[in-house]
């Protein structure tokens, strides 16, 4: 079965102009998907911001969700890693048919193994990407205890949302960090491949003991990346033909020591 990784869509980011073609491009997208029975994975950051309460959902996406929702009774339901923006989940995804996963997910696809990951950092100190401590103290219980003792949920998803917007352009995503670690990853495990998000800059690079590729940001550029039962290749949704093309940038395909 074909498989889409999708990441950084930051539904909500936007003006309300730019959210709604955003939101039309994903409904078609899942669209295109089901007819062609592609299994769709999103490696965080669908949303911005997305913060569950116990007695809450946020009214963000909803068209989105819903269309999932029915997608995934009819093709097998992908991964959901929370990112970023996205990782206080109480179960809505899970109800909607995802798997969700908050650190990373292993599939095996015609014997490769493939690692999927937002790219913001893992908990686990062998896979050696620590989280920022901000993006550590966002998931700390206690922390996401406190936040919702302080504000209701309407509240605590706009103040989040309000510092994302005030810290987005300043934020120094180190595009190289996450090159360098898949490359590392790949040299001391036994992955065929690497997919992450996060950074934003879509790129393919291949080096002696693997191939890591990050999807980008669909928001920005409409990238993502496709299994088509043979390989895992970089694509570019083309909204005009409805369908996902081959995507070529300057670092693609660079073959790497």
């Amino acid at each position: 079965m074909r498989q889409l990784f999708l990441s950084d869509v930051h539904l909500g980011a936007q003006p309300r102009h730019l959210n709604d073609l955003l939101t039309s491009q994903l409904l078609r997208i899942i669209d295109y998907c089901e007819i062609n029975r592609i299994k769709i994975h999103i490696l965080g950051d669908l949303m911005d911001y997305w913060m569950e309460y116990p007695d809450y959902t946020p009214n963000l996406g909803k068209k989105v969700l819903d269309r999932f929702n029915q997608f995934h009774k009819t093709v097998d339901p992908g991964f959901f890693i929370t990112g970023n923006h996205d990782n206080w989940t109480y179960g809505y995804f899970s109800e909607i048919g995802f798997k969700v996963e908050p650190e990373y997910a292993v599939l095996n696809l015609d014997n490769r193994e493939v690692l999927m990951l937002h790219g913001d950092g893992l908990k686990d100190p062998k896979m050696d990407l620590p989280r920022p401590l901000f993006h550590q103290l966002l998931r700390d219980p206690r922390f996401i205890a406190l936040y919702q003792t302080l504000f209701d949920g309407e509240t605590g998803n706009h103040l989040m949302k309000t510092f994302s917007e005030f810290t987005r352009n300043s934020t120094d995503l180190e595009i190289e960090k996450l090159s360098k670690w898949a490359q590392n990853l790949l040299n001391q495990q036994s992955f065929d491949y690497i997919l992450a998000g996060h950074d934003h800059v879509a790129r393919m690079e291949t080096y002696s003991d693997g191939i890591y590729i990050n999807t980008g940001a669909f928001y920005a550029d409409g990238t993502a990346a496709m299994y088509n039962n043979e390989r895992i290749d970089l694509v570019i949704w083309n909204d005009e033909n409805n369908q996902f093309e081959p995507y070529r940038s300057s670092i693609n395909n660079q073959a790497k020591e």
